[in-house]
């Protein structure tokens, strides 16, 4: 059994890959100070590119969990999210309202997807 961890420090990894399978840390927009717009369209860029790095894609995203810091903004990031979604691949998914560690985030997402072999 192999597991492999990628961007580790002393707290977390940003990846971990474990048969096949992708496992990513919670992402959050670069921008923070950007609208729930903004902020879902780089935190969605910074998915595709950690999935990239190992071989995925969003097309193989099996479960993704969404984090709203307040569930008024579900609309303008449900709006995002279904362009970012390739047709026939969307995912199993959940969307939260939560506390978020820092006051400027809006929004959050933790991602599992499968490597195509």
């Amino acid at each position: 059994m192999i597991i492999e961890r990628h961007e580790t420090s002393a707290r977390m990894s940003r990846i971990v890959v474990h048969n096949n399978t992708v496992y990513l840390c919670g992402q959050v927009a670069e921008d923070r100070q950007a609208d729930i717009t903004g902020q879902t369209e780089t935190m969605l860029a910074k998915v595709d590119a950690l999935l990239a790095s190992v071989g995925s894609d969003r097309q193989h995203i099996l479960s993704a969990t969404l984090y709203l810091k307040d569930m008024a903004l579900f609309k303008d990031m449900n709006a995002v999210w279904d362009n970012w979604v390739p047709e026939g691949y969307a995912p199993a998914r959940a969307c939260v309202q939560a506390s978020m560690a820092s006051p400027e985030l809006l929004v959050e997402i933790s991602v599992i997807a499968a490597i195509p072999s």
